[in-house]
């Protein structure tokens, strides 16, 4: 007797889905155990866990919403045997009636199931997951089943995108869609990404920020807007750094930088209320309490507390060098006394800070296009808030006058042309625009990432960021 080749595995091409795990968690907390609920639902995913016990089994399937079990009997359920001979990962949809088992698990008694699609790979071990953080990032598909934790932060990224919209929304702020082809690297210091049109013969750049071509819709009457989306700049990895990254850009016009402190608090407060219930959140172990207000104080008041030593734009440059060494800063010939102050900030008092706290009054130096003080001479109405030791953005008072920004661009050309390839070009349309006007504006640049590690107590930006930058695999 010849034997006969199995029949080819054929999944349906859509079946139809009731209902979520979570739904029927919360549709029937009042079961009691033992008891039958008499309502029917068709729940679909993976088996992650398969317990045959004769003629009785019991799985796990988990969804994107959490997971219930199926409760199947070999009197009761169609292929019972099929059932019991699933891999883990096996992706199947299963028909019946919600039960609470007598040891109190809510479960669906199984009448009808059917697999949709075959787990030819593993998906770990079934009590600790994936733990090799090179796969989680390589194979993310398979992280985020193996690893519940993932799923929860990426489902929390989510969220904060969302709200964070709707924030803005609420208060009148119009989001927008900018090019992140440039024909001009410009809105922030950094290196960018070049890369070339061939039918127009002209290299382009991905965007480093949009901040300029948002405050040219200022210009053209968008009084409040936004933009939520990708940035590429040309640095490094490291925890806090990854080329591809999403930024939130937004400018108020009629305001200042310290109405955008007010935004900045407000804002961060109502995501960590909607998305952990509380403005005070633990990261790393440690609490930090963002319920507004938040403390402000001036870049130069900090490094005096932390480091013991005054700085100042207008001290003599030899006297910023030699402090700057001191400090364990290595020193570039070329920097001036902004640069210099800024690199001894960051070296010696920004790791300190847990926050929340703003930064205030940056060298006019390196922030060039931030208006300047309207007090202090040297320095620029401009802000960074740092929380739990990490920078979580920049925001200025933007600079409106056409003149003064094309001598900041001047110097930036002048720096590049020394070899400085982070800073900026000179970008004339960009002066056109203002010459038509730009009322007094306040703006903020936010990096989303580093927002989402603070809130979700995630230590590196690889795991809030669906698929990292790595290096190819190995042949």
């Amino acid at each position: 007797m010849t034997e006969q080749t199995p029949a080819p595995f054929r999944p349906p091409y859509r079946v139809e889905v009731t209902d979520r795990a979570a739904d029927l968690q919360a549709a029937h907390p009042g079961l009691g155990a033992g008891d039958g609920s008499g309502v029917s639902a068709t729940v679909a995913g993976r088996v992650m866990l398969l317990r045959d016990q004769g003629r009785l089994s019991f799985a796990t399937l988990r969804d994107s919403s959490g997971s219930i079990q199926l409760m199947a009997t070999e009197r009761d359920t169609d292929n019972y045997k099929g059932l019991t001979n699933l891999n883990l990962g096996d992706w199947i949809v299963a028909t019946g009636e919600v039960i609470r088992s007598r040891k109190g698990e809510l479960s669906v008694r199984v009448e009808r199931w059917q697999v949709l699609a075959e787990a030819r790979r593993g998906f770990g071990d079934k009590w600790r997951g994936i733990t090799d953080t090179d796969l989680r990032y390589r194979q993310r598909y398979a992280d985020l089943w193996a690893n519940e934790d993932s799923m929860r932060v990426f489902q929390a990224r989510s969220r904060i995108m969302s709200e964070t919209r709707r924030f803005l929304e609420e208060r009148g702020f119009v989001e927008v869609e900018t090019p992140l082809l440039h024909p001009i690297p410009g809105g922030a210091l950094a290196r960018p990404f070049v890369t070339h049109h061939n039918a127009l013969d002209l290299d382009l750049y991905l965007r480093i920020a949009p901040e300029l071509y948002l405050k040219r819709l200022v210009v053209g009457g968008f009084e409040r807007v936004f933009e939520l989306g990708r940035v590429f700049r040309n640095e490094g990895l490291s925890p806090r750094h990854n080329p591809e990254f999403t930024m939130l850009e937004l400018y108020q016009a009629y305001a200042d930088y310290g109405d955008i402190m007010e935004l900045t608090e407000q804002l961060v407060a109502h995501l960590a209320r909607e998305v952990t219930g509380s403005t005070v959140v633990t990261y790393g172990g440690r609490e930090v309490d963002l319920t507004p207000p938040w403390a402000r104080a001036s870049l130069t008041d900090l490094v005096e507390r932390h480091a013991g030593v005054r700085v100042d734009v207008r001290m003599p440059l030899d006297e910023l060098r030699r402090i700057a060494g001191d400090h364990g800063v290595d020193v570039d010939a070329s920097w001036g006394p902004g640069k210099l102050v800024l690199e001894i900030y960051e070296k010696t008092t920004e790791p300190e800070l847990w926050g929340p706290v703003f930064v205030l009054d940056y060298p006019k130096e390196v922030s060039p296009l931030a208006r300047d003080h309207r007090e202090l001479p040297g320095v620029v109405e401009r802000f960074e808030p740092i929380v739990a030791g990490r920078e979580l953005g920049n925001a200025f008072s933007e600079l409106t006058d056409p003149d003064e920004q094309r001598r900041r661009f001047e110097d930036q050309a002048r720096a590049r042309a020394r070899g400085d390839d982070e800073a900026m070009a000179v970008d004339d349309d960009y002066i056109r625009a203002l010459e038509y006007g730009l009322p007094p504006t306040g703006g903020l640049g936010i990096g989303m990432d580093r927002l989402v590690m603070v809130l979700t107590d995630t230590p590196t930006i690889r795991d809030v960021l669906l698929f990292p930058t790595l290096r190819p695999e190995q042949a």
